[in-house]
């Protein structure tokens, strides 16, 4: 037995000891002391940097579809509608949902996942308004996971390339990671290393990407360079 596999098993005692002394409550409070989040290690920067770039856009404005996520179905980020697509009811990689019908589409942590990235890529493009935005996500380098199942992964110029061929505009990318991260994450099993503050690092190691994003924008109809309302500048 490895010092990772005593390490793990340790942590995995102390929960189940935690779990049959404490209710729930107290034990997410002590989590919380001891500088755990409820988010995973792996997306933290991810998370607030999509999160940053959300904040800059007419949010009351936007008509929203989530793919496969629940994520911003918030009432408190305020958009003008929003609207869930879970796979197998709605499957992206087969024709658009509808025509010029959103301004808004995130799909985080779901294309590696469909079997036709590039037909995916090109219903949302049917699905946005001109001048609207997409928002995607996807690991590059993380442990195989068939949820339920597990087909691609990007790099930044992979995932810009993929993007402009199915017509996206103003395509700006971004990835994190580091080593550590990626250790973490390489126990068998389905989870992910919750974060703490006190023990992770957030350092990015550009060759070791663990996470990649993207904002694009569908071209507006006059070739306008600016962008409308529902979509604000990916670099903002």
């Amino acid at each position: 037995m490895t010092m990772a596999d005593v390490t793990l098993a340790a942590r995995r005692g102390a929960h189940l000891v935690l779990k049959g002394v404490l209710p729930r409550p107290a034990r997410r409070q002590l989590r919380t002391l001891l500088g755990w989040r409820e988010e995973p290690w792996c997306r933290v920067v991810m998370n607030a940097k999509i999160l940053e770039f959300v904040s800059s856009l007419p949010a009351a404005e936007l008509d929203v579809v989530e793919i496969s996520g629940t994520r911003w179905g918030k009432p408190e980020y305020g958009f003008r509608s929003y609207l869930r697509l879970e796979y197998p009811d709605y499957d992206v990689c087969t024709e658009p949902y509808g025509h010029d019908m959103c301004d808004l589409v995130f799909a985080e942590q779901v294309f590696e996942h469909v079997e036709d990235p590039e037909r995916a890529t090109a219903n949302v493009l049917a699905m946005l308004r001109p001048g609207g935005t997409f928002v995607i996500s996807t690991p590059f380098i993380l442990k195989f996971h068939p949820i339920p199942r597990d087909f691609s992964r990007w790099t930044e110029e992979g995932m810009r390339a993929m993007l402009a061929r199915a017509g996206f505009t103003d395509i700006e990318t971004s990835s994190w990671g580091n080593r550590k991260c990626i250790a973490a994450d390489m126990y068998p099993g389905m989870n992910w290393r919750s974060y703490n503050a006190y023990l992770h690092s957030l350092k990015n190691e550009a060759q070791f990407p663990v996470m990649i994003w993207a904002f694009a924008r569908k071209p507006r109809e006059d070739g306008a360079g600016e962008a409308g309302p529902a979509a604000a500048s990916p670099g903002a």
